[in-house]
This record gives C-alpha cells, sequence and structure tokens, in this order.
C-alpha cells in the first residue's frame, strides 16, 4: 500500500505497511480502486450532464475515501461494483465510447481480485513528473474534502449543477495524461472557489434549517441519567436523534465538531441536548470507556474501537467500521434502546465553554468590534483553527493562543479549538478574546467576517490586522487551503508539518505567491506577526 493523504503519515512520506490510522492495506487497495473507478465514472459523467443518481454517487463515493470514514473492506467492494453500474448509466446516457485503460475500467468480481486491482491503480501511475502528480493529488484530496461538505448539503436537500459539473470536469482532468503542470495548477484554484460556493450552499443550508447560531454556554460536565454521544459534523443526523429520544429521559451529548450544534436555535431547543463531552477525535479512545452509554458516529473521524465500548458503539451514513453496527436511515431505536440498558452518566457539573460565533452573530456587534479596532483596544486578530491530531508539536497552538498578546482576539474553527478552548482569555470590552466560529466548513463564517472587516475599513484582506494560524491533518483542510488561496489571501502559517504529497518546487510556488510558511514556535511566530 502507498497513502500520504494526511498529515500523520508515515515518516512524513506515506504509509506503505499499514496506516496509522488503523487502515489496512487491503482497505488502502479497495479505496485506490473506487477513486480509479470514480474517475472512470467522471469521464462519462462529464458527458452525460447531471444526474442526480449519479451524482449523489459521486459525492458518497469520493466521501468513502477521506481519512477515517470507511474501513469496512466488504462495503467498499460494494461501493466499487455500484460505481461501475453508474459508470455504465453515464455511458448510455452520454452515448459514446471513450477508449483508453480508465474509461473501459471494469472491476473483477470477487474480493481479491478488487484488491489486486487497486494495487495497480494507485496515484502514482498516471504521470511521471513528480510536480504534476503532485498538484494532482491537491486536486484529488481537495474534491475529497469538497464532496465531504457537498454530501452535508445533499442531505439537507441542497445541491449545485456547477459545483457537480466541476467534480465531473476536475475528476476526468486527473485521468488526461496530456495535460500539463499549469492545467492542473488551473483546476486546483477553481477547485477552491467552487468549494467557496460549496461553504455558502451548506450554511446556508444549516441557518435556513437551524437558524444562525447564536453565541451558548455548553456544559463540559454530565448530568445524571442515561446518555447518548453523537460525534462527527452531520446535524441533520443529530436533529432527528434528538426527535426520537425526547420525553424519553434520554440526554444526548456532543463530542468533537458536532460541538458548534449547540449555537444553533433550532437545535438548542431540545433541553436534552445537555452538553459537549471530551475532546477531539484524536482522544476517543482513552475518553470514550468513560462514556457509559450509547455513542454514535455519524461522518468520519473513527478510530479502531477498543472492546470496552465497542457492544455500544454505532455508526450512520458513510463511516463504517467491521463489526461495529451500522445504522440505515433514520430510526435510531436500535441506539435509544441500548442507551436505556446501559447504566446512568452520573451527576457532574464541569466547566462552561462558548461557541455560537458564526458570521452573522459577529457581525451582528460589528460596530463595537470595529471601533475597537479604531481606539486601539483590539491590536490583531488570529484565526488559529483547523484540525486537530495525535502527532507531537500540535501544543504549539495552545502556547500560541496562550501568548497571544491581551490586546488580540483569536477566532476559530473546526476541532483544532481543543487544544486551547478551555482557557480563560477574558474579553475586550465585552468581546469575547476566544471567538468559536464552529466546524470546519464554517471557514465560510470566518471568511465572511473577514471581507466584511476589510469593506469596514477600506481595504484588502490581506491588508487587515488579521493573521491565519492553520493546524491540518485530512482532506477538508486541504480543500479550504484552496478556497483561502482562491481568494488571494497570503501569508498563511501552516503545521504541525507540511503535506508529504508536495513536492519542493510546488512548495516553492505557493511560497513565491502566497507566502505560505510552516509554524515555527508560538514565540517566534507571534514576534514575526507582530513586530
Amino acid at each position: 500500500m502507498f497513502c500520504n493523504q494526511c498529515e500523520q503519515t508515515a515518516n512524513g512520506t506515506g504509509c506503505n505497511i499499514s496506516g496509522v490510522c488503523g487502515k489496512k492495506p487491503d482497505v488502502a487497495a479497495l479505496q485506490d480502486h473506487l477513486i480509479y473507478g470514480l474517475k472512470s465514472l467522471a469521464l462519462y459523467g462529464e458527458k452525460a450532464g447531471r444526474n442526480a443518481e449519479i451524482d449523489r454517487f459521486l459525492i458518497e463515493g469520493l466521501f468513502t475515501t477521506v481519512t477515517n470514514v470507511d474501513f469496512d473492506p466488504a462495503k467498499i467492494a460494494i461501493l466499487i461494483k455500484r460505481c461501475y453500474a453508474m459508470k455504465e448509466k453515464a455511458k448510455a446516457l452520454a452515448g459514446v465510447t471513450i477508449p483508453g485503460e480508465i474509461a473501459t475500467w471494469k472491476p473483477a468480481d470477487n474480493l481479491e481480485e478488487m484488491i489486486r486491482q487497486g494495487e495497480a491503480h494507485g496515484l502514482n501511475t498516471f504521470h511521471d513528473n513528480e510536480d504534476i502528480r503532485s498538484v494532482i493529488e491537491i486536486i484529488t484530496f481537495g474534491l475529497k474534502g469538497m464532496a465531504a461538505y457537498v454530501d452535508h448539503a445533499m442531505i439537507l436537500g441542497r445541491s449545485n449543477d456547477d459545483v457537480m459539473a466541476f467534480f465531473h470536469k476536475a475528476l476526468a482532468a486527473t485521468a488526461n495524461k496530456e495535460l500539463g503542470l499549469m492545467d492542473f495548477v488551473g483546476l486546483a484554484m477553481e477547485c477552491g472557489q467552487q468549494n467557496l460556493t460549496v461553504m455558502g450552499m451548506l450554511n446556508a443550508a444549516h441557518t435556513d434549517t437551524y437558524g444562525h447560531p447564536v453565541p451558548t454556554k455548553v456544559q463540559l460536565g454530565t448530568k445524571a441519567g442515561k446518555g447518548i454521544l453523537v460525534t462527527g459534523h452531520d446535524l441533520k443526523m443529530l436533529e432527528e436523534l434528538l426527535k426520537q429520544t425526547e420525553g424519553k429521559g434520554i440526554n444526548i451529548y456532543t463530542h468533537g465538531e458536532m460541538l458548534p450544534a449547540h449555537g444553533y436555535p433550532g437545535l438548542k431547543k431540545y433541553s436534552h441536548l445537555v452538553g459537549n463531552f471530551g475532546g477531539a477525535w484524536q482522544d476517543q479512545a482513552k475518553e470514550f470507556p468513560n462514556f457509559p452509554g450509547a455513542i454514535i458516529f455519524n461522518t468520519n473521524c473513527i478510530q479502531r474501537p477498543a472492546a470496552s465500548y465497542m457492544d455500544r458503539l454505532y455508526t450512520w451514513g458513510l463511516v463504517q467500521w467491521p463489526d461495529v453496527t451500522h445504522i440505515e436511515g433514520w430510526d435510531f431505536s436500535e441506539v435509544i434502546n441500548k442507551a436505556l440498558a446501559c447504566p446512568d452518566l452520573p451527576e457532574a457539573p464541569g466547566q462552561e465553554i462558548l461557541t455560537g460565533f458564526g458570521h452573522n452573530a459577529v457581525l451582528g456587534v460589528a460596530d463595537k468590534v470595529i471601533e475597537a479596532v479604531k481606539s486601539g483596544a483590539i491590536k490583531h486578530f488570529f484565526l488559529v483553527g483547523g484540525c486537530d491530531g495525535a502527532k507531537s508539536g500540535r501544543n504549539y497552538y495552545t502556547e500560541f493562543v496562550e501568548k497571544a498578546p491581551k490586546d488580540t482576539v483569536i477566532l476559530t474553527l473546526a476541532c483544532g479549538k481543543y487544544r486551547f478552548n478551555k482557557l480563560e482569555l477574558g474579553d475586550i470590552g465585552g468581546i469575547p478574546r476566544l471567538l468559536d466560529v464552529g466546524q470546519c466548513n464554517d471557514a465560510y463564517s470566518a471568511i465572511q467576517i473577514a471581507l466584511a472587516l476589510a469593506d469596514a475599513f477600506k481595504c484588502g484582506v490581506n491588508d487587515l490586522p488579521l493573521s491565519l494560524v492553520l493546524s491540518w491533518y485530512e482532506q477538508k483542510a486541504v480543500i479550504i487551503l484552496l478556497t483561502l488561496l482562491h481568494l488571494g489571501i497570503k501569508n498563511i502559517k501552516i503545521g504541525p508539518s507540511l503535506p508529504a504529497f508536495i513536492t519542493p518546487n510546488v512548495l516553492n510556488f505557493l511560497v513565491e505567491n502566497f507566502n505560505i510558511a510552516p509554524i515555527t514556535t508560538a514565540e517566534a511566530d507571534l514576534k514575526a506577526i507582530l513586530g
């Protein structure tokens, strides 16, 4: 196997024995096979035009291969067979036959042969030029990350034909050996442009359905009684679970990227949504044994479950682990019955933290923020956020926030906030110094805040007293970075390490055009930013 798509990849180059994430070689090969099949589908899908079933499958197929989503080889094999059926349907709709190995792809009938085919279809087989391969990987990983956001939007009934057309175009292009380096660079930038549309679409889906987030205190302790812990990203799944548990004496807790759900009026209205348990995804194996209720994943970030909680663990949506019960559809009665049979959680009040500072909430007090900047009360804004992870060096983000001067404000989003969201940072004239904007896709809110400030001060975003200090782990971070680059945002610091799939020449391009730089130390980076 060879997999280099996440930040924790072995030796900073690639996992070639077994994935650090827990992905085995057979799963890695099947995921490579699925991506190969999706390229074949895209070649015909680009010519066939929009078809809801094909488009939906393409999104689900890409999202399945995101880090920490699907570890079940039998399920991926089923998807590969479905991919071939979708490819044949697209071929019939297109009314053409495309020559070439990828266009004529057909999977084997048995699992072992599918795995062998996948081993022959890795990303490194398309081009000899390592810089072209690097940008192709950036595009492919970006499409995977964008597919995750489109999936959430589709669950809420939203889609966009232009975005779907781009998915087919871009994925088909990665199978084109005739394109050159700058062709792929252009596609990568367009990928960022399309994702801005996607994040706006998902933001509208969330806010139209659940209202704009409002600043909300979230309890980190537990309440006496039965409990279900929900981890992942999908708000619709949480809503359905809240509806089905109402009046049944079960408290619902969020975990990881579900924390921002507490800020939405349409979700916080449920009195049995009582708090957040635990921290970021990488601590689940340590924390879940201490949660005696039922636990359900609704998107990525699953790790190998421990035996102590495997029998009360469930998955839903695209996330799966072998031998873990998977819930199909919207009936959560099995999870509810398990929670009722589990021991009670103790009455153990904990710290309260704030979430819910989406762009609507922040811009609602924009006059105070602008006045604080003009008066000198706020000297600088830092966006410190992104993915968390287990790799050493991420304490940098805690130190950065701790050492940031008291006249600065920290915007944060995604699970990277767990490195510092329990810190007591105080406020500046009633404006909290730490503003939790939301999930990783809520980078859209951070962008809207930055654009509004730039408009208020009649300057460009790069001229604002705003610095981006980002942490990355998987493919959703890749697509957000491409979105920021599309917007022309410069001087981004990124860590804890640079992606293994970026070659020296591609890195040099990013440095020369966007002044991207790796993090160093919190003290040195603060000094460089603030002078």
